[in-house]
């Protein structure tokens, strides 16, 4: 079976004993839980104004990920406010 990059590095890991048991799992993954429904919630509408191309650009990038272009939106402000947009580098 062929393995993807992902997925040897994730190999890899394990087999040098990189993987620790998690206590308490049950409790940990319903506080988990909780916080993913708390960031996924969206209970406020924020209204703003972008280019035409950008939003066209945006709506692009939405169809290739499969989604609608409000959720791309959504989630790149997520992933910016929590320090995980992560710049490419030229």
């Amino acid at each position: 079976m062929k393995l993807s990059k992902e997925e040897k590095t994730i190999l890899d890991s394990v087999e040098k004993g990189e993987w620790r048991s998690v206590k308490e799992v049950k409790r940990k993954k319903g506080k988990y839980q909780e916080y993913a429904k708390a960031t996924f919630r969206k209970d406020k509408r924020v209204n703003i104004r972008i280019s035409e191309k950008d939003l066209i650009d945006i709506q692009k990038k939405a169809i290739d990920e499969g989604l609608p272009y409000q959720t791309l939106i959504s989630s790149v402000l997520h992933k910016f406010v929590t320090g995980r947009l992560i710049e490419k580098k030229a």
